[in-house]
């Protein structure tokens, strides 16, 4: 089966009155079909970008990259309709309710609404927002909206799902709730997700394989356990050990902290 995903000295520079920033130097990576990769990298070391450019919201400066089978830079109109995208940050309009949220992302993806009005039903009954469907955005939690940002981005039902960041600021339940749900769109929906966190617990728990970049370059891969025992180690060395091992840099302060689930 081919790869869901390829690039290939996939580059981005911006103009600075300063002068050329190399954000992202020339990324050569591979994920596979039903695969949950976690993208990890030391803040600026060129994860957004990336992830901007895959998800076509950025031209690549250089290198070439392939997306659900389609050419990131000739076909991103193609690359769009096969892929989902949940943000940092919900963009669901808190005036409306979240059934017409989902049928209005269902319609702008042209189902028909008995059509859109079927698959609400049946991502609803998945991830548990069929009691949800009438109420208000605005009074929704925060788990209860990352549930629904990704109910809207699995709408038509994409090869891959890229996930920046969704359980940033979510108290420990509901982070615990949203990793059940990543992996059941996976394993119930054979869905490829593509995952960027800070939180190395995070990462380890629910990450098939891990790419590591820093600098704007890949500098590590390979499943946790793998990595844990080659940089950490051991395989019972810690992710932020590890992690600190290969880059010589560790998260964000706050992801330092224990999390209890």
């Amino acid at each position: 089966m081919a790869p869901i995903l390829t690039t290939h000295d996939l580059a981005r520079t911006f103009e600075t009155k300063r002068g050329t920033v190399e954000a992202v130097r020339g990324i050569d990576m591979t994920v596979e079909p039903g695969e949950i990769l976690g993208f990890l990298g030391p803040n600026g070391a060129g994860k957004s970008t990336t992830l901007r450019m895959l998800t076509t919201l950025l031209p690549p400066t250089r290198g070439t990259a392939t997306v659900a089978g389609h050419d990131l830079a000739r076909e991103p109109a193609l690359v769009r309709q096969r892929i989902g995208y949940v943000a940092q940050s919900s963009g669901v309009d808190p005036s409306e309710t979240v059934r017409n949220e989902l049928m209005l992302q269902g319609r702008l993806y042209r189902l028909s609404k008995a059509e859109a009005a079927t698959r609400i039903e049946a991502l609803a009954a998945d991830l548990d927002l069929t009691e949800l469907l009438e109420r208000k955005c605005a009074e929704l939690s925060g788990g209860q909206k990352r549930r629904l940002d990704i109910a809207l981005a699995l709408t038509h039902r994409p090869e891959i799902v890229f996930l920046d960041e969704p359980t940033t600021g979510l108290d420990p339940g509901s982070r615990a709730d949203l990793w059940d749900l990543i992996r059941r769109v996976r394993s119930e929906h054979g869905t490829t997700v593509f995952l960027t966190t800070h939180y190395l617990d995070e990462a380890d728990a629910l990450s098939d394989r891990l790419i590591i970049v820093d600098d704007g370059r890949v500098v590590a891969e390979g499943p946790p356990e793998e990595l844990k025992t080659r940089h950490g180690g051991s395989p019972d060395a810690t992710l932020q050990d590890t992690f600190i091992a290969i880059t010589g840099r560790g998260p964000k302060k706050d992801d330092l902290a224990p999390v209890a689930l």
